[in-house]
């Protein structure tokens, strides 16, 4: 079975896509996308900034900085330079290193995690302008956004993370923008990367590490793609549509079919950015609205103890993520299993009464009032759910009593529809900065980051994103 192509315009996608990056000028992005872009960029910076007190990335930059050694490239956090390269994967798994970075819903892709390292890193090395930068990164999160909402939640299904496959081409294309390629190079560097994309879900099994690396992955694999292109190196010229074209082979063999149309449709009129969704929790983005419902039922008064059983209503496709298997998801082995748990945070959100990274605590997972009332909570498909648009979730709740008690959320906060404010994300960037960096340098940070369409010189702001480094390597 092949996927479905009826809806492909004549015209073939790399070729499109390549025009309009090639087109693409920081004048043309509305003002109301620039200033997201900001934010977006601001909110990524301050969970890099937040994984920088975590093993997971102090064993990375150990690994980065054994194979390629020093280098020029700023590293998020207080971490000396890396080769570029190095650098822009180190920079990707600090910012989706805690799982708490921002999300596109129809795309389910994280996508400032390849956008906003690889945008960074490239223009510093280059001298690009600061709305060049913007420029790229936005470019990155528009291909990106589609190429994912193409599938329609296919690439989940079967096995792939999307962050990791879709972000691959956005990379490539921003990539090859900063480096100035032309139309038909950005057309091959899309062929390149297409044999570069990658990332399985298979981490959902023991909680490994390496979904983490896959946004810098994706990141590492554009800009190495359009470098080649760049260079001459051919790509295949139907890297989306072709017989073993990124749907066929990762789609179709499963009897998923993608609308290809999605790939293409809308760009320079309607910016996915202002799509994106920025997380008020740091678990997997199809547990919030489940979150969000939890912790609305016990402001209004329920407590635990009254608690008999809860079901948990959530759309059918989210369920091999977060719900299943039901026995390792009620015991989470580690933090960041429990993090792709709705058992365990639907718990810990009734007990606690909030969900940051403090309840996202070794303790919590051995707490024994934690586990019995994992255990008393279920999960079932929500028949009223617009997935993958949103990432609806409802409590239906039964007490010793016999009363139930219900509550519904059909988009969480923060998703198209349910924005937060720029003064939420800064107060959620100040929460992730503080603790690693004084609160002046805090401010610095923001302030830079807020004004960097403005910044003549992409390199000089990267050294302001890292110049509190005071160490000769990692914390």
């Amino acid at each position: 079975m092949s996927a479905d192509t009826t809806a492909v315009p004549s015209s073939r996608i790399a070729a499109q896509l390549a025009a309009f990056a090639h087109g693409l000028e920081p004048g043309m992005l509305p003002a109301a996308v620039v200033e997201q872009a900001k934010l977006l960029m601001l909110d990524a910076l301050g969970i890099a900034l937040a994984s920088s007190q975590h093993d997971f990335a102090h064993c990375a930059y150990r690994g980065l900085q054994a194979l390629g050694g020093a280098g020029d490239s700023a590293v998020m956090g207080a971490f000396a330079p890396l080769p570029l390269r190095d650098a822009v994967l180190m920079n990707g798994i600090l910012v989706h290193g805690l799982d708490f970075d921002d999300t596109h819903p129809g795309a389910i892709t994280h996508p400032s995690a390849s956008a906003f390292p690889l945008a960074l890193g490239l223009a510093a090395q280059r001298h690009a302008t600061g709305a060049e930068m913007i420029t790229a990164y936005v470019l990155a999160i528009e291909v990106a956004a589609r190429l994912g909402a193409a599938a329609r939640g296919g690439f989940h299904d079967v096995g792939f993370h999307p962050t990791g496959l879709v972000g691959a081409f956005g990379c490539a294309l921003a990539a090859g923008k900063l480096m100035g390629l032309d139309q038909a190079a950005l057309e091959h560097a899309q062929g390149v990367v297409l044999s570069m994309a990658s990332g399985s879900m298979e981490f959902l099994s023991d909680g490994a590490w390496t979904k983490r690396m896959h946004p810098g992955w994706a990141g590492v694999s554009g800009l190495t793609a359009a470098a080649l292109a760049g260079a001459g190196f051919r790509g295949p010229s139907q890297p989306y549509e072709g017989r073993f074209g990124l749907y066929a082979s990762h789609l179709a063999a499963r009897g998923l079919n993608a609308d290809l149309s999605l790939c293409t449709r809308g760009l320079g009129e309607r910016w996915e950015l202002m799509e994106v969704a920025v997380k008020l929790y740091p678990t997997c983005h199809f547990t919030h609205a489940s979150i969000d419902a939890a912790l609305a039922l016990r402001a209004a008064g329920l407590r635990t103890d009254e608690i008999a059983s809860v079901q948990v209503l959530l759309p059918q496709g989210v369920h091999p993520v977060v719900c299943e298997p039901v026995a390792a998801k009620r015991r989470p082995a580690n933090v960041y299993e429990s993090q792709f748990s709705i058992h365990h945070l639907v718990a810990l959100a009734l007990l606690r009464g909030e969900l940051g990274l403090a309840e996202l605590d070794a303790a919590n997972l051995s707490d024994p009032q934690v586990q019995a009332l994992a255990d008393r909570i279920e999960h079932a498909a929500d028949p009223d759910a617009d997935y993958p648009t949103f990432f609806s979730g409802e409590l239906r709740v039964r007490t010793h009593d016999g009363r139930e008690l219900r509550w519904r959320e059909s988009a969480h906060r923060g998703a198209p529809g349910r924005p937060i404010t720029a003064a939420d994300i800064e107060a959620k960037f100040m929460g992730n900065a503080l603790p690693a960096l004084p609160r002046d340098q805090a401010l610095r940070l923001r302030d830079a980051v807020l004004s960097a369409d403005r910044a003549p010189d992409a390199a000089i702001l990267a050294q302001t994103l890292t110049q509190f480094n005071n160490t000769p390597g990692a914390l």
